[in-house]
Formats: structure tokens, sequence, C-alpha cells
């Protein structure tokens, strides 16, 4: 079967065609990072504005670069929840509309299982049961997933999310958008020990990094410490925090896989540091980089991985009206 993956909630416009039996026949993302470099963060409407820009041209190359035509088509899977609203409106509209005209059907994609399941399309042998750890801008929550590709939410932050956190750090250090490599090439000349940082609720599930932002702040302003060790230590102790609390999870649930996805996922000391907790039999996999960010490629697997659910949109369906995977 062939399955259309269409990606838009957030500033990256993406698009992928996926073969149950050959894998992802092609992929394209057009991302916004310079737009919204100028106004220091993501601007929703900007961001909607520039997924209608997008996103024919991405289906045209799509199919173009598959050597299929539209009606090889069988189901699009399509992002409608969670993410910027407009941006969500324009990407359900279009795949809405594209369904209707092939008379194929369309099924809704929760973002964050999407980001689960894409490290099972780089690691064949990655099967459920396993934890999964969610880190990006807007998100870091931790979910049990079960055999039955049941997604149970374990722990998540309960102020800023770890992408957040490291965005708003970038910013008081002058380091621009987005923050978490601007955080993560600076860190490599600065020490993590110099500046010293709480490591928030450390004997519960739940995460908190507004008081480690906060923290950073009242340091940059005693002026005693360097823009290059601020940035290490601030890493250090996300890090340290987003192991401590996701190994302990898993080795009280059993679990010995581990799947650490997001676009924070992309940060070397993370992977590094969850790499090196790791204990004799545990296993912590993560995705490429590129289907750490925002892709199409990771909605179309999804879609593929829930299709005999045989739960799809109806013509008045729209953005958040069901997430049927994952809470």
């Amino acid at each position: 079967m062939l399955f259309l993956g269409i990606e838009t909630s957030c500033d990256e416009t993406s698009m992928a065609v996926l073969d149950t039996a050959e894998g992802v026949l092609s992929t394209h993302t057009a991302s916004q990072a310079d737009i919204h470099n100028l106004f220091g963060g993501v601007v929703p409407e900007v961001a909607s504005r520039n997924h209608i820009l997008k996103l024919e041209p991405l289906y045209e190359k799509c199919l173009a670069d598959a050597s299929i035509r539209p009606s090889d088509l069988d189901v699009i899977g399509v992002t409608n929840a969670p993410g910027l609203i407009g941006a969500l409106f324009v990407g359900v509209g279009f795949a809405k509309g594209l369904g209707y005209g092939l008379k194929i059907p369309v099924m809704p994609v929760n973002h964050l299982s999407a980001h689960i399941l894409a490290a099972e399309l780089e690691h064949k042998e990655l099967k459920p049961p396993y934890l999964a750890l969610i880190i990006s801008g807007g998100h870091t929550h931790i979910y049990d997933v079960d055999a039955a590709l049941n997604f149970r939410l374990v722990a998540k932050t309960v102020d800023d999310a770890a992408g957040e956190s490291f965005d708003k750090v970038a910013k008081m250090l002058d380091l621009g958008y987005p923050g978490g490599p601007a955080i993560e090439k600076l860190a490599k000349s600065g020490r993590g020990d110099a500046v010293p940082l709480p490591l928030a609720m450390k004997k519960e599930d739940n995460f908190s990094f507004s008081g480690l932002k906060t923290a950073v702040l009242n340091s940059l302003n005693k002026g005693i410490y360097t823009k290059e060790d601020l940035a290490a230590s601030f890493q250090r102790t996300a890090a340290e925090t987003l192991v401590l609390k996701t190994m302990r999870i898993a080795r009280r649930l059993k679990r010995h896989n581990v799947v650490v996805s997001g676009g924070v996922a992309c940060n070397g000391y993370i992977r590094e540091t969850f790499r090196n907790s790791c204990k004799k039999g545990e296993h912590v996999y993560f995705p490429s980089f590129r289907l750490c960010t925002d892709n199409g490629d990771m909605i179309a697997y999804a879609a593929s991985r829930f299709y005999s659910r045989r739960r799809f949109f109806s013509l008045e369906g729209t953005a958040y009206d069901t997430q049927p995977e994952i809470g």
C-alpha cells in the first residue's frame, strides 16, 4: 500500500510517500527557520501562510520522485494535533481536499505518536513494548508503549518544555533562533560544571525547566560567568534531568528499550549522556537527525501502523477533532 504523509504542525512543511513493502520512496521538507529567525521565534500566522505556499509544490515533487501518479495513492495520513492550530488547519484542509478528489481515506495522525514511531523506521529490530521520551520545543513527555501500540502517558513537564528552555536560554545569551544547535555549539567551548544549576523535582517523575531557565538568567546577571560556561552548564543539567527521570522510569517498568525522539534529540551531548547511562541489556534508540525534526516520513509510517484501526476523517473533521492514538 502507498501512504502519503503530510506534516504542518509548526514551521516546517513536509511530505513523504511510503510503500509498506519497500519503505520511503520520496520525501521533501521546506523549512521556515530563516524566516522565523528574523522574529526570534515562530510566528504562527507566518507559518500558516508559508505552508499554503509550499504544500502543492512538495506534493508534486514527492509524486515525481516516487515515480507514481496521484491515483496510485491508497491512504493519506496528516498531522491533526498537537501543534499550531492555523498550521494544522492548512495541512488537514489540503489532505482532505486531496482525499476527496482521489476518493481515498484520510487518517488523522497525532504528531507525538509519529515522533515515537519514527525510530522504528530506521531500527527494524525495535518493537514495542518500549519506553519513549519526546523532547521538542513544545513537549517533554514520557510514554509507555505496549505491544498493541497503546500509548500511556507516564510523565510530562509541569511548565516549560525542554526545547522551549533551550530557545529561551539561547535568547538570553544572544545566540539567535533556533536555540538548541546554537547552545550545543557554544557549550563545546565551556565547562559543564562551571555554573551551579538546579536539577528540579529530582525525586519526582514529572519534569520542570522553568527554575533552570531562571537560574541561568540569575547567573548571567551576576556577570561572573562566560557565555560558554553558562551554555555548557545549562546543557549538562538539562541532559542529566532528562536521563535521570527517563531511565529511572524505564527500570521501574522493566523496559529495556528506550526511544528518545523529537527535535531536542538531535543534541549530541544528550545522546551521549543517554548512551553512557545504559546498563547491561539496556538500549536507547534515536531516530536520525532528519527524522527527529518534523517530517512527512514519520506521518506516513504512523498512518501505516494505525491503518488497521480504520479511524478516518469525516468530511467535517478537522484539526484537533480526534486524537486516536495518544493522550
